[in-house]
């Protein structure tokens, strides 16, 4: 629900917020340009500034001083009424006022759009548009990072999704205030709200009788300093029967020309101070630095909008045309999916028409629309985790259906997700205790799905189709990102002697040919990140962990060759010179943090993200390295860059365990004995990486677990915190 709050009004209002947005972000530049052209105020009083404001311009009527400083005239004229800007020292006209002038154009397309009452009305609607969207994206915003703790938080999306979280938490405070105060501002425009401003001060029955004082001499205007101004209207000449009328921050009132008092003094109300504040607020008037700040705000819309918009399409795109979708009351076998991005339904897809060529009718429909399925025999759920264990947005209404189902099915659950967030498949952990306690019987074992990969896939499709005693084949391809073509220039083999072939292999990406070659950009990428390449005869990418950043000037991999594997078979011969397509994955969830120590645990080429983190850290930083192998003889990556890591202060401890020789070690070993060191590290704030096999790390979180016991803090609680991260295999 919260989403659809957030996404169709801006679908909806998407270009009338852009223009309000982008207008008002001009608009701020105004209080600024004021204060500039404002001159100095100190010790002068009304009663100075107007006489010599009446002394060098004949004909004046008004004095209006703006928040910011600037001090306007108008003046009486043949044609009219002229506005002039004066010097407040001098009583000189310095300039025209500006009507007529680019900023006032920007001010009638802001309010009104030009169409009046109208125009008013819909800019109206537009902010409390705003507003709404403000509140449910701040909502969002904290479900996507995993809840309000982590708030201030990385940002572990990328893309358009990750623009989209980042400008939102730079951009929600100040979009808040300008929703907020421009909806007040629109109902109080049509009266909805009562701002105070419809009071005035009345005109006095009886005023003194005589020969008017000079201005200067007037007492009610010498009490009055100029910085409390707001306007002074003057009487009509050669009319003794008339009256200064003086708007002050405070108050108005009529001034005797006579006898100089002030007669009918009215102070503002509450709600008018109230108005007022909210008008600065708005509009920087007064408080133009505030003004400045609300103006960055207010560029972001636009930007927000684009992003917005990609994602909503991504999603719409991304749900694929379901051929041979069976009705709910004939289907055999009922698919329901969760997704936030849209990828799981390509899953879905595939898995129905693998049954669909054995004969069987399927009906693939989203969670959200779980119902009645007279002839099917079970329920497969594919599902997805929004944020900290959240639904995600085809599901959110899954769990209140299951409440009302009277028939149970049998039902088999496949959980997608990453393991590197906090809450990995969180909500489908969540649903199957749910559907268990609701008297959903399984009929296949709570399944996992690590970062869309097909290996995952295809083994609990082969369940399944031993289940149905029927041969599953999906053709699911994944959607491949475009590719640039990377260069080898260089390679070091490891592990021939220990039966575990490593290549360290070094890229170097390569411009397209002719004019193109001027246009064309290197990758974008850090350590950490996921390198996807497509080896020959293969639609499916393999992803390996970046062992550089594109500051270093190369993209480095270290693969290790494995049993009958297509793509780190290739890879690994390799020759100096061949050149490879791939496409980079970013994988913000995996980085170092921006301060206190960093202890990197790593086995193998999991080593190698951990050297591209240490050659990007500074000296006397604090970072540790626990790192395993075989045989240092053999397969000891990197050992010349550790040293000089360690030689050069980005790295302050070293700690190896070889399995093949000393005392037969391994990394969990070496953990288990710095134990208290380990704690100590962590209550110094230190952040805990581990690269490696899954195998390897859960020793290795056994170990941390252990450690951590005395403190009463958990591997589950430093993942919370973003202080325990893994990228395993």
């Amino acid at each position: 629900m919260l989403r659809r709050l957030h996404s169709l009004p801006g679908l909806i209002f998407g270009l009338v917020l852009l223009v309000l947005a982008s207008s008002g972000a001009i608009l701020s530049l105004a209080p600024m340009l004021d204060r500039v052209q404002a001159s100095p105020e100190a010790s002068l009083t009304v009663a100075v500034v107007a006489a010599k404001a009446a002394a060098e311009n004949p004909g004046l009527n008004k004095l209006h001083r703006s928040p910011n400083g600037v001090i306007v005239a108008s003046i009486k004229a043949k044609l009219g009424f002229q506005t002039k800007v004066i010097d407040p020292a001098t009583g000189k006209a310095t300039g025209a006022a500006g009507a007529g002038s680019f900023l006032d154009w920007i001010k009638e397309l802001h309010r009104s759009f030009f169409l009046d009452q109208t125009g008013h009305g819909i800019a109206g609607v537009s902010a409390g548009v705003m507003f709404l969207m403000t509140l449910t994206g701040l909502f969002l915003l904290a479900v996507s990072l995993g809840g309000w703790r982590r708030i201030g938080k990385s940002v572990r999306s990328t893309g358009a999704r990750g623009w989209h979280a980042k400008v939102a938490r730079f951009a929600v405070a100040g979009l808040f205030v300008l929703a907020l105060t421009g909806s007040y501002m629109s109902l109080s425009t049509f009266g909805i709200i009562n701002d105070g401003t419809s009071l005035e001060a009345t005109f006095p029955d009886t005023v003194a009788t005589g020969t008017a004082l000079p201005i200067d001499q007037l007492a009610a205007l010498q009490a009055v300093p100029l910085s409390a101004l707001r306007d002074l209207t003057f009487p009509v000449a050669g009319d003794p029967t008339d009256a200064f009328l003086i708007a002050t921050s405070t108050g108005e009132g009529y001034v005797d020309q006579v006898s100089g008092q002030m007669l009918n003094w009215m102070d503002y109300g509450m709600a008018r101070h109230i108005w007022e504040f909210i008008y600065k607020l708005h509009t920087g008037q007064g408080l133009w630095m505030v003004g400045l700040i609300l103006g960055l705000s207010a560029l972001s819309v636009p930007l927000l909008s684009a992003t917005g918009t990609a994602i909503w399409y991504s999603r719409r795109r991304a749900i694929p045309h379901l051929r041979h979708n069976a009705r709910a009351s004939v289907a055999d076998l009922v698919i329901l999916v969760g997704s936030e991005g849209g990828s799981t339904w390509g899953f879905a897809s595939s898995l129905s028409d693998a049954l669909h060529k054995h004969g069987l009718n399927i009906h693939v429909a989203a969670m959200n629309d779980l119902g009645d399925y007279p002839q099917a025999g079970g329920v497969i759920l594919m599902t997805a985790t929004y944020g900290d264990g959240e639904a995600p947005s085809s599901a959110t209404r899954f769990l209140d259906r299951v409440a009302q189902t009277k028939n149970p099915l049998p039902v088999a659950i496949l959980a997608f997700g990453d393991r590197m967030f906090p809450s990995y498949c969180g909500y489908a952990e969540k649903i199957a205790v749910a559907l268990e306690n609701a008297g959903w019987q399984a009929f296949l074992p709570f399944a996992r799905v690590d970062r869309q990969s097909n290996a995952d896939f295809g083994k609990w499709v082969q369940d399944l189709g031993t289940l149905l005693s029927l041969k599953l084949e999906p053709e699911h391809h994944a959607n491949v990102p475009k590719t640039n073509e990377l260069e080898l220039i260089s390679r070091h083999d490891y592990g021939a002697q220990v039966q575990a072939p490593v290549a360290v292999l070094r890229f170097k990406p390569v411009a397209p040919k002719g004019w193109l070659g001027l246009f064309s950009t290197a990758p974008q990428f850090e350590a950490g990140d996921l390198l996807g390449i497509l080896p020959p005869g293969s639609d499916l990418p393999r992803l390996y962990s970046l062992a550089s950043s594109r500051k270093d000037g190369f993209v480095e991999i270290a693969v290790r060759k494995m049993p009958g594997g297509l793509c780190s078979g290739w890879l690994n011969e390799l020759e100096v010179g061949t050149t490879i397509n791939a496409f980079v994955r970013q994988n913000p969830a995996f980085r170092p943090q921006a301060k206190g120590p960093v202890i990197m645990i790593a086995a193998g080429t999991g080593v190698g993200p951990m050297i591209g983190f240490l050659r990007g850290l500074k000296a006397g930083r604090g970072a540790e390295m626990y790192f395993g192998a075989r045989d240092p003889g053999s397969d000891y990556l990197y050992e010349d860059e550790l040293a000089e890591g360690l030689q050069q202060g980005r790295l302050s401890r070293l700690v190896t365990a070889f399995s093949r020789v000393q005392d037969r070690a391994y990394v969990q070993d070496r953990l288990r004995a710095d134990a208290a060191h380990l704690r100590d590290q962590i209550k110094r704030g230190g952040q805990v990486l581990v690269c490696g096999s899954i195998a390897m790390a859960r020793a290795v979180a056994v170990e941390v677990e252990e450690a951590l016991a005395p403190l009463g803090l958990s591997v589950a609680t430093l993942r919370a915190e973003g202080r325990y991260l893994e990228d395993v295999y």
